[in-house]
């Protein structure tokens, strides 16, 4: 049971110890209970009867045989338990059915918070780590319009653009999951700790790897087919053509699912992904309308809808761009904002110009960041909105 009182799934002792059996990953695991009807029959098994299983040879029969009984499994509930996690299997009603419906879902899945019904309704935002404030901005703008508007935010929680959507399902008060690359016990990267804590508190941290796993670069393909599969559509922000969020979108089309990229500067190499994803017929995206388009039935049943989630969220955006007067701003803050003349200002002219210490502006610069009083510019330049 975890620390909240959520109990694991009945029998997840049995899932623990098949999964980390050597040699048997996601697809192998499928079979072994497509051939002897439960987890429980697999372990028990014998190796001559494991042969039968397509892709099981008598070496790797004898593998699963000597190892399927070895795992700790009490010890790694006691982990979760120590963490706040909950174990679902892919047999208990809470494990999403959209991840379930792939060829290779994860037997286990590790979950920080809640999964609800609800998050069947969801679009995976995911892109560069090493983002431009155009390719952030894009990713807030477009998951807080989706959560304001129903649905669930999938992304990997990484820099760049995973964290802007995230922040901007939050900031919708929206629901959002994070699909980790490591194990639960930590948080990577280090500095969205506090980030996995909000997620958690509406939406859900997810893994499928053990609690003590390291974010080696070998998990994060597996992990990125977990963000497709719980998701409608994916939609990639801004990614260079070596970005691994391209692995979530190739996924996403093995899936049967939609893939949509925003398009961005044709001299930019950020956005060299996204050309070559539209260029093979990933849908073109620069509205909510696209997205609807896009997912076709569902999408044009919650047309109206949206529209008008949409229509508010942006003006609830627009009156807290411009109505200073419902914002508290502090006396730096306002000191900096009088500061604008209609040009560009680069951090040293703030603190000139305000009269404030450097400390105390570079957090208001933050601050009227979020408030969305101002916007970053390359160089270090700041522009008022």
């Amino acid at each position: 049971m975890g620390s909240d009182g959520k109990c694991h799934s009945e029998g997840i002792e049995h899932y623990l110890r098949l999964t980390h059996a050597e040699g048997v990953g996601p697809v192998l695991f499928g079979r072994l209970i497509k051939q002897f009807g439960s987890v429980e029959n697999a372990l028990q098994t014998s190796v001559s009867e494991m042969t039968r299983v397509e892709g099981i040879g008598h070496a790797t029969a004898e593998k699963i045989a000597r190892s399927r009984l070895s795992y700790d499994a009490s010890k790694e509930i006691e982990i979760a338990d120590k963490h706040g996690v909950i174990l679902i299997h892919w047999d208990d009603v809470r494990y999403p059915a959209a991840l379930k419906s792939v060829y290779d879902p994860p037997p286990v899945l590790y979950v920080r918070g809640t999964i609800e019904r609800s998050d069947a309704l969801s679009v995976a935002i995911v892109g560069s780590r090493r983002c431009s404030a155009y390719g952030s901005e894009q990713a807030s703008r477009f998951s807080h319009l989706l959560a304001s508007s129903g649905f669930t935010i999938v992304s990997g929680l990484a820099r760049g653009i995973d964290t802007a959507a995230h922040r901007g399902a939050l900031s919708a008060k929206g629901r959002t999951i994070a699909v980790q690359g490591c194990g639960l016990a930590s948080v990577f990267p280090p500095e969205n700790v506090k980030l996995a804590q909000m997620i958690a508190e509406s939406g859900a941290v997810v893994s499928e790897l053990p609690m003590g796993y390291e974010p080696l670069s070998e998990n994060f393909p597996a992990r990125n087919r977990i963000i497709a599969a719980l998701s409608l559509g994916t939609l990639v922000v801004e990614a260079p053509h070596n970005s691994g969020s391209l692995l979530t979108a190739k996924a996403a089309l093995e899936y049967d699912r939609d893939v949509m990229a925003i398009p961005g500067k044709i001299d930019s190499a950020l956005a060299g992904g996204c050309h070559k994803l539209i260029k093979e017929g990933a849908k073109l995206v620069d509205s909510i309308n696209d997205i609807l388009d896009t997912l076709g039935c569902v999408g044009q049943g919650l047309k109206e809808h949206v529209a008008d989630a949409a229509e508010q969220a942006e003006q609830k955006a627009q009156a807290t761009l411009f109505d200073t007067a419902k914002l508290n701003l502090s006396a730096v803050e306002k000191g900096i904002l009088a500061g604008f003349d209609g040009e560009p200002l680069h951090t040293e002219q703030m603190i000139v110009k305000s009269g404030f210490a450097a400390g105390q502006v570079h957090a208001s610069i933050i601050s009227l960041q979020l408030k969305g009083l101002i916007k970053q510019l390359p160089g270090g330049l700041y522009i008022r909105r």
